[in-house]
């Protein structure tokens, strides 16, 4: 073999050998791990981002092991202009090739949104906000608007009850409009044709099941075993038509709700859910019925029962009665120790 040829061979092999570490060393920091997780476990990118401020984001949030290779994968597939919103998962070690193919997917996390323990549609809106990326008042606004709400069949008065307490998936970036939508959708999911059929039954619609369930649900919060059969007795009276007189419609009617004991003078007040002066039920929930107090109504307790009144040793018990008279002794005996509690 001639000199030449051994020095061109010895030369490629050369250029081979540096070729193929230059490819490796490349390879390892596309697909090596690069991003660290510190505190935030989370990256979100709000909506009209470019990759400059995704970038932003990522070197506050996140240990960056060598930043100039994010940057030229993200170069290489282009990511500039397939920046998509949203809440993003990062796993602790993730490679530059993951976290970009992730982004550029658009593969983000759902938010498990929650809400209960609230009683207007202001904490609603205060709530969620706190867990997608939604102003509060502009989906307080939008929930006030008829021309919205009666898209869903509903009033901005009652709309209310489009709301039903539990968890729900949402992603991060959900808009106010695309919120109520699958708010509609879960509520249309729960009235199941088995739930309608109960609703049926008892001759009332969604909307009443859900308004009478919100009263049942403030009369009895603490130990829900008794809600079906106070939805038993609300029932019955209103069969006869005589008035649910509940104090907590005359709570929400007067907008007080520290208040702990319902006096004479109270009753008189003019309003359509003071139910001691109308018959019926109220023109919309008086709170956010929860799922089983709406199944309370549905399933009640078959009963005689017209008159309830709470346990005069606070236990939040109730003692139900078929008569008027039964009814005035327990009254009695509870005024008494309001009286001596010195609740006013």
């Amino acid at each position: 073999m001639k000199k030449s040829t051994k020095i061109v061979l010895s030369i490629c092999t050369v250029l081979l050998i540096a070729g193929l570490w230059f490819g490796w060393t490349i390879y390892k920091k596309i697909y090596s791990p690069n991003i660290y997780v510190k505190d935030c476990k989370y990256l979100y990118i709000r909506d009209n981002a470019n990759s400059n401020e995704v970038l932003d984001s990522i070197y506050a949030n996140f240990c960056v092991e060598n930043p100039q290779m994010l940057e030229l994968v993200m170069t290489l597939k282009h990511y500039n202009g397939k920046v998509k919103p949203g809440r993003y998962r990062i796993e602790d070690g993730m490679s530059n090739n993951a976290l970009v193919n992730m982004l550029r997917a658009g593969n983000q996390d759902p938010v498990n949104l929650s809400f209960n323990n609230i009683r207007s549609v202001k904490q609603l809106c205060a709530k969620v906000a706190k867990q997608i990326d939604i102003d509060s008042s502009y989906l307080l606004d939008i929930i006030s608007d008829e021309a919205i709400t009666s898209k869903y069949g509903f009033t901005p008065q009652n709309i209310i009850a489009m709301f039903i307490p539990d968890t729900y998936q949402f992603y991060w970036n959900t808009s106010a409009e695309k919120f109520l939508d699958k708010m509609y959708f879960y509520y249309k999911q729960f009235w199941t044709e088995d739930r309608l059929a109960k609703a049926r039954k008892i001759n009332l619609t969604p909307l009443e099941v859900s308004t009478l369930a919100s009263i049942v649900q403030s009369e009895q919060a603490a130990h829900r075993e008794e809600q079906p059969t106070i939805a038993g007795l609300y029932l019955n009276r209103l069969r006869i038509g005589m008035p649910l007189q509940s104090c907590p419609t005359l709570i929400y009617a007067i907008g007080d709700f520290t208040i702990k004991r319902v006096t004479g003078a109270m009753l008189d007040i003019e309003s359509p859910y003071n139910t001691y002066k109308n018959t019926g039920l109220p023109p919309s929930p008086i709170g956010f019925p929860e799922k089983g107090a709406i199944d309370a109504v549905l399933n009640y307790e078959s009963n005689e029962y017209l008159y309830m009144c709470a346990k005069s040793d606070f236990s939040g018990y109730h003692h139900f009665s078929r008569s008027y008279e039964e009814q005035k002794h327990w009254a009695r005996e509870f005024q008494r120790q309001l009286d001596k509690q010195g609740v006013k």
